[in-house]
Formats: C-alpha cells, sequence, structure tokens
C-alpha cells in the first residue's frame, strides 16, 4: 500500500511528501454504554487510512483517494464544500481546525486503506485522524492537543457528514497503542491503558456481511429507553444506577425499559470485570463477559440478528474463549478470542455451517491491536 501510495503522488504532484497513517479500531467490550455516562474498552488495530500529503502553496486542497478512483479539490472556506461524501471528511477536519484557530493551507494529498468497510471498524474515523494529525504536524507544529485532535473528527460527522456519533471511534484511533486496550470514561474522558499481548490467542472479527435496514431508529428507541429509567431513578444517567435501584421502580416502568436498563447496569460491570481480568492474564473470565454481553445485547436490549447469534452460537459449539456482537447491531461483525490451536478449525466451521444456512460464507479478519495516528516517514 505504501508504495503504491508514494508512486501515485509522485505521478500526480511531482515531489514526494510525508506518509502518516491512522487506524481503524475494534471496541472489545462496553456497548451501548457512551450515550449513557458509561466505560468502553476500545483498541486500535493494524488495518489502516494511509495518506502521502504536502503543502501546496496555494490555498485549495486537492486530494485523490486510490481505493475509489476519484479525485477532489476544494477551498478552504465554509463555502467550498466539495461534492463528494468521502471528501467530505477531510474538508470537515480542516473546518474545524481552522475554527478552533489553527492553520491549514493548501495541500496535495493520496490516501488509501485497508480497513474493510461497513465491518464497523471506523473506517470514517481513521480517515478523518489520520488527516487531523497530519495537518496538526504539517501546519501547526503539533500543539493541537490529541483530544482536541479526537473532538475534530467527532465535530466533523456532526456538522459536515450528518452523523450524531460519540467520541469512542476517533479516541481509539488517535490514542491507540500497540499492545493496549484503553479504557474510556465516556462522562469524564478520563482513560487508562490496560496491556492487552495476546499469547497463545487471536482476535478474530467474523463479518456475517448482514445489514438489517430498519423502518424505524432502534438506535434512538433504546437511547430513549435509557433516559426513561434514569429520568424515573432520579440520576443524570444509567452510569450512576445500580441494580438494587432498578429493581425499586421496576413496578413504575415498561418491562421493555427495564430489560434495557438490566443491560447497561450489567455491562458498566462487564466492562470493569475485564480490566481486572486482563491485568491478572484471565483469558477466560475476558471470555465468558464476552457471551454475556453478547447474550444481554441480543435477550434484552435486542440489537442482535439471527445471523449474528448463529455465529455466536457456532462460536461457542468450537470452545472459543469469548464471541459476542460488536458495534450498535442489527448485522455487521461478531468479534472472538479464540485459542491459535482452535482457530484453524473454528473459521473452517463457522464458514461451512454459515454458508449452508444463509447461502454465502462470513468474512474473516484477524487484528492485531496497534498503534494509532502516527507519522509513518
Amino acid at each position: 500500500m505504501k508504495e503504491n501510495i508514494r508512486k501515485v503522488f509522485a505521478d500526480r504532484f511531482g515531489t514526494a511528501g510525508t506518509l502518516y497513517a491512522s487506524a481503524g479500531r475494534i471496541n472489545l467490550i462496553g456497548e451501548h454504554t457512551d450515550y449513557n455516562g458509561g466505560f468502553v474498552f476500545p483498541g486500535a488495530i493494524d488495518k489502516v487510512i494511509m495518506a502521502e500529503m504536502k503543502a501546496n502553496g496555494t490555498d485549495k486542497v486537492r486530494v485523490f483517494s486510490i481505493d475509489i478512483n476519484e479525485y477532489a479539490e476544494f477551498g478552504l472556506n465554509e463555502e467550498d464544500a466539495p461534492k463528494q461524501q468521502w471528501a467530505r471528511y477531510i474538508f470537515g477536519v480542516c473546518r474545524e481546525i481552522i475554527k478552533r484557530g489553527g492553520v491549514v493551507n493548501g495541500f496535495d494529498a493520496v490516501f488509501a486503506g485497508n480497513v474493510p468497510l461497513g465491518a464497523g471498524l471506523s473506517s470514517s474515523a481513521a480517515l478523518e485522524s489520520c488527516f487531523a494529525f497530519a495537518l496538526n504536524d504539517m501546519f501547526n507544529d503539533n500543539k493541537i492537543d490529541k483530544f482536541e485532535l479526537a473532538k475534530i473528527g467527532q465535530s466533523t460527522e456532526h456538522n459536515y457528514c450528518g452523523v450524531n456519533c460519540g467520541i469512542m471511534d476517533q479516541f481509539a484511533s488517535v490514542f491507540g497503542k500497540k499492545d493496549h486496550l484503553m479504557r474510556l470514561d465516556c462522562r469524564s474522558l478520563e482513560y487508562e491503558y490496560f496491556p492487552f499481548k495476546l499469547d497463545g490467542y487471536k482476535l478474530v472479527l467474523v463479518d456475517s456481511k448482514v445489514k438489517h435496514e430498519l423502518v424505524d431508529s432502534p438506535y434512538n428507541k433504546r437511547r430513549a429507553s435509557c433516559e426513561n429509567v434514569a429520568r424515573t431513578l432520579g440520576v443524570e444517567t444509567l452510569r450512576d444506577a445500580e441494580m438494587a435501584d432498578l429493581e425499586k421502580i421496576k413496578d413504575q416502568i415498561s418491562e421493555e425499559d427495564y430489560n434495557r436498563a438490566v443491560y447497561v447496569i450489567g455491562e458498566k460491570q462487564r466492562v470493569l470485570d475485564v480490566c481486572d481480568a486482563l491485568q491478572k492474564g484471565d483469558y477466560d473470565t475476558v471470555g465468558d463477559r464476552m457471551y454475556k454481553t453478547h447474550e444481554g445485547m441480543s435477550k434484552l436490549y435486542e440489537v442482535s440478528c439471527e445471523e449474528l447469534d448463529y455465529l455466536n452460537d457456532i462460536a461457542k459449539e468450537c470452545g472459543v474463549t469469548g464471541s459476542r456482537i460488536m458495534g450498535g447491531g442489527f448485522g455487521g461483525c461478531t468479534i472472538n478470542l479464540v485459542k491459535d490451536d482452535l482457530y484453524d478449525s473454528f473459521i473452517a466451521t463457522a464458514k461451512e455451517k454459515f454458508n449452508a444456512r444463509y447461502g454465502h460464507e462470513p468474512v474473516v479478519y484477524d487484528v492485531i491491536v496497534s498503534d494509532g495516528a502516527r507519522r509513518v516517514e
């Protein structure tokens, strides 16, 4: 990928620029907790967006995307927004830096990536973080701190791409550290690194290639349920609630709202359990909590689907240490913690059984927890 980017950049723009990269991410545990003020537990992975960039001495940005073979050129004022959706991510990052008093001048860029699209690995956050990190390095002497870089990516999604996302994806992409996961407190934004060096295990994503489009917005309904329970309890978010509190108001809320809250309160504790277990090298507990999260997402929060439940069942049957649906739900991937000696048989069984039932094989991605946004060379 690197050599190809270098070649295309030289062909299009002449002299060489600087290479930057930023990563996609996984979230080991802590799902649907961000908007409830809880904890998430992401890590950056070895699937990246890489860009070669160089100032061009004009007030124009000229960018070429290798993967979709498209070119965009735009100015840096608010009214200069490009038509192409992919280019709006880059334009948004430029604008958000400028709005914060940072400097962005014209530049040339060529980028490509190997973050799988549509698999819930946050390719858009990787793109934003790569360009935010690069523009900070090129024009701002790295004076913009890392948290601000993550917020620049988040604001880009909100203001230029129409996606009201949390901070986790951009945070993981900017702060990622090799062989470590990060517990992020979504309320205080405090974070802590935990070692995640997989001796004898692999981290494997199994992508169902299924996405169920739903008529009503299930995300907003889940969020409303959580807010309703928090209001009834008199707390800011479910982060502040314990199971004992919930039992006291069980008669005042619907069964559906109760189930949603049981999941969220349980998930808060599961993240903490996994952090403790990792510090002791206790991967059996990590795996157990992953299975419990899947069960909660399927039965209580009701954001799974038949295909993902089936992949989870196959993992269990094959003796996989831990498996759960990753991401918002209704399709996408499972994330699996698999012992090395079970890897081949698990993958073969998952492909064969899934194909027999649904008529297509799932796609498998091995991932390694890696560094986030960085200057490559």
